[in-house]
């Protein structure tokens, strides 16, 4: 078993190193005379701009980019296009995200329902009547943009993760209706103990038997749906991946619902301990209670930068071991680059199921003491 994981392991390098060389082989020089304050190196009269490979890679898009360069000609690359929906001032507004003919600089105009729009940085704007985009002094378009309710990369992923999840628990739901009592069976046999664990080690500790089985569906929602999306974004050159975890609005997401499950399901014991603690004298009081309001605001907020900044650091260490590659233009560096990226990457597989487990242990914490009864 160590062997067959030591070899995957080796095997995820090689496609990183793989990749990175194409990324390497087409990069595209305009882009690197946009970024030539970036750190990069010259290499065969192209420049490798190690920042924008990172962000490039990190980020959210339109559409999955597979293999090769995205510069405008689509037999140079392979991309799955995402639907783009758009809200505008005329309505509703959709097309594939293929039209843009994957450039991401303007240069290529979208016109629907008398419309046009244009794509630049990753962001859609609605361009004049000439089909062009008005930029200002620090190069950003001062054009309108209209609603985006595109699938993206994140959304896409989210939307298979919560398949998966339905799939699974579908089959283990199954397979205990049918053998009742009997030793689980299948993917029921690998869920069980996890749905246990989540149980014993997590709810009832933290919440309670009494109160555990009301919110059990939340962690147990929490911990798989978050290690999946982890899991999913573990390969970064996998075709339908995307770093879910490492965007700000999914984790922000993930806590505003803690903290309005917390603050709803409180008690009145919670919240008297949070403005008027009982036991402590009047002058205390007055000085607790403004620390105890802002703890209720920086809870989530732990939350959220937690799972973000964690998922993200793995990604961009990886990409940046492997990078220092091309940076260097050394054959010399890849063994040592491949070796520490092959112990980041075996760590980041610990890390995707703790960052699972870290959110719904904190989760469960919050919701007990949120509704623990007085003393």
């Amino acid at each position: 078993m160590r062997i067959i994981v030591f070899t995957k392991s080796i095997v995820f390098s090689l496609l990183i190193f793989f990749s990175l060389s194409q990324k390497v082989i087409g990069q595209d020089h305009g882009e690197a005379e946009r970024t030539k304050d970036s750190h990069q190196v010259q290499e065969n009269g192209e420049a490798f701009d190690i920042t924008s490979m990172i962000m490039h890679h990190i980020s959210d898009s339109h559409s999955f980019h597979v293999y090769g360069e995205n510069d405008g000609h689509f037999p140079n690359a392979l991309t799955v296009p995402l639907p783009i929906i758009l809200w505008t001032d005329n309505g509703l507004v959709t097309f594939m995200s293929s039209e843009f003919h994957h450039n991401d600089d303007g240069s290529v105009v979208v016109e629907k329902k008398g419309m046009k729009f244009a794509k630049f940085h990753n962001k859609i704007y609605q361009t004049n009547n000439e089909g062009a985009l008005s930029l200002d002094e620090h190069n950003h378009p001062t054009n309108s943009k209209p609603l985006d309710f595109s699938i993206t990369k994140n959304v896409f992923v989210m939307l298979l993760a919560l398949l998966i999840l339905l799939v699974l628990f579908g089959i283990a739901g199954k397979s205990y209706k049918k053998n009742g009592k009997d030793a689980p069976t299948g993917v029921a046999k690998f869920i069980e103990p996890l749905v246990i664990f989540i149980r014993d080690e997590i709810a009832i500790p933290n919440i309670g038997e009494k109160h555990y089985r009301k919110y059990i569906p939340l962690l147990l929602t929490i911990f798989f749906f978050v290690w999946i999306i982890n899991i999913f974004g573990l390969i970064p050159f996998f075709p339908f991946a995307a770093n879910v975890s490492g965007n700000i609005a999914f984790t922000m997401t993930l806590a505003v619902i803690v903290f309005l499950v917390v603050n709803i399901v409180a008690n009145k014991n919670y919240w008297k301990h949070i403005f008027w603690m009982p036991g402590v004298p009047v002058p205390m009081k007055l000085f607790l209670a403004p620390i105890e309001v802002i703890g209720m605001f920086v809870k989530p907020v732990s939350l959220m930068i937690r799972l973000f900044a964690n998922i993200t650091a793995g990604h961009i260490i990886v990409l940046s071991l492997i990078g220092l590659i091309f940076v260097l233009k050394s054959v010399w560096v890849a063994p040592v680059s491949v070796a520490f990226t092959l112990f980041i990457s075996l760590i980041e597989i610990l890390v995707t199921a703790i960052q699972a487990y870290i959110f719904t242990m904190l989760t469960s914490l919050y919701i007990g003491a949120a509704i623990e009864e007085e003393h």
